[in-house]
């Protein structure tokens, strides 16, 4: 007589044997988050190889016919505006402020409903919205992105726990799954950690390290099953770089913190203007048109480096004998993301904000005729600098660069480049890009809110 295997007794079964009851919800409590960090690797691997055909599809429609620019930039960045307006607001733009406000959200109102931030639809959109940008040569990056749909999907699976589960605190689950998303975008698994204390939580992380750090490296497993224990950029050569170059690292950082914080300010100046004046859908089309034209104009007369995520362009820098950059191209970094991540549709800055900063080390490299491992050096110095210009967080980018290269060597030009450029970037704002975002998306969904109920008390009186 034979007999049949079930599954879920067997483990129910299993979990009853264990007679630690602590460990029994440990075990418990973990396996949601180990079940998101798996969907969580599988998507990001998935995004990561579409947006590289679409950034691909790009070059392609380019080198067909150059002048075609004037049209591929316009009508693939009206559609991706118009996919988010329609389906998914806030899906627009980097998707780590949405993240902080959904956790500033919950921890304001435990059951307070979030789904406008985080959601698979929202996931989706954010998807499909920043692929149109690639095609279209908007300088965006997914990384940001990424942690939005992972902290979507670790969302996503929370909701679908069952109410005899052990509970699990919401804003754990989603700051776990925004470190996962993080950690799997780059392949860095510690840059994921020092993000969610640094940026997301702001707190200690033994309150959820076992979540945390679970999800993290399943995510990154996940991942690198896939893909293979890739490195984001690779191997730059570094060795024998002088003692003098601590000058010119100090330079690189001060310069970096403030350009990049200044981009961030150009790019808050204008989301604001545009929230405060267009009441009209055609207010919107003409300004994504007046963006698209000057992305073109750029990439047809000047140089095409302007377009894309800048992963190119910081792999040709580090890893060629060719280290010149010409100065203009620093500027045309700042220009791209600025005009692109106006526009409405979906895209982070973390890429193309690496890529301004390698543009900044190596023309400041130039300047002083150093070796090519100087070069190289300053390159990182000013991926992290301009990155910590962004986002404040001088450490995640430190560790990030750090974790991309694998350049353990000259951590501590790293740290000092990014501590320098936290301190300088404090000169242009006190507060980061992403936390004035997260008081915008915050203020915005509130007023919505207030406007609806206010609507439904109408309506109500009047029936």
């Amino acid at each position: 007589m034979s007999v049949i295997f079930k599954p879920r007794e067997y483990l129910k079964q299993k979990f009853e044997e264990i007679k630690n009851p602590r460990l029994r919800l440990s075990i418990l409590q973990a396996i949601p988050f180990w079940i998101a960090s798996i969907l969580v690797g599988l998507f990001t691997v998935l995004y990561a190889k579409l947006f590289a055909l679409a950034e691909t599809a790009m070059h392609i429609i380019y080198n067909w016919h150059n002048w075609i620019i004037f049209i591929q930039v316009p009508i693939f960045m009206l559609i991706a505006w118009w996919i988010v307006q329609k389906y998914a607001p806030y899906a627009r733009g980097s998707g780590i402020p949405q993240v902080m406000a959904a956790t500033a959200l919950i921890e304001e109102k435990p059951n307070a409903v979030i789904d406008k931030l985080l959601s698979i639809k929202v996931a989706i959109i954010k998807v499909i919205s920043s692929l149109f940008m690639a095609v279209g040569g908007a300088a965006i990056g997914r990384e940001g992105p990424t942690i939005q749909i992972a902290a979507s999907i670790f969302n996503y699976v929370n909701s679908l726990i069952p109410k005899s589960w052990p509970k699990l605190k919401r804003s754990n689950m989603i700051v776990a799954g925004a470190a996962a998303g993080l950690a799997a975008a780059f392949n860095t698994p510690l840059g994921g950690i020092v993000f969610a204390v640094e940026e997301l939580s702001k707190t200690h992380v033994s309150f959820y390290r076992t979540a945390l750090f679970s999800g993290v490296i399943i995510a990154g497993l996940t991942a690198q099953g896939l893909l293979g224990p890739y490195l984001y950029l690779g191997y730059p050569d570094v060795s024998g770089t002088s003692w003098h170059i601590l000058f010119s690292v100090l330079l690189v950082a001060v310069i970096g913190g403030i350009a990049g914080s200044y981009l961030c300010s150009g790019i808050l100046k204008i989301l604001r203007w545009k929230a405060s004046t267009f009441t009209k859908k055609s207010q919107h089309i003409f300004f994504i048109l007046f963006c698209a034209s000057i992305l073109s104009f750029i990439t047809f007369f000047i140089s095409p480096s302007v377009t894309g995520s800048g992963k190119e362009i910081m792999q040709h820098l580090l890893f060629t004998s060719d280290k010149t950059m010409p100065w203009y191209n620093f500027p045309l970094r700042l220009i791209g993301p600025l005009v692109s991540f106006t526009s409405g549709g979906a895209g982070g800055v973390f890429a193309p904000g690496l890529a301004a900063g390698a543009s900044l080390g190596a023309i400041v490299g130039n300047w002083f005729h150093l070796s090519p491992a100087d070069i190289n050096l300053l390159i990182l110095a000013g991926m992290v600098a301009f990155l910590t210009g962004i986002t404040r967080t001088p450490f995640t980018a430190a560790i990030l660069v750090l974790e991309m290269t694998d350049r353990h060597s000259v951590i501590f030009y790293l740290m000092l480049a990014g501590m320098v450029a936290g301190l300088a970037s404090l000169l242009v704002d006190k507060e980061s890009f992403y936390d004035h975002l997260k008081h915008d998306y915050l203020h915005d969904i509130k007023q919505k809110e207030t406007e609806e109920a206010v609507s439904i008390e109408n309506i109500s009186q009047t029936s």
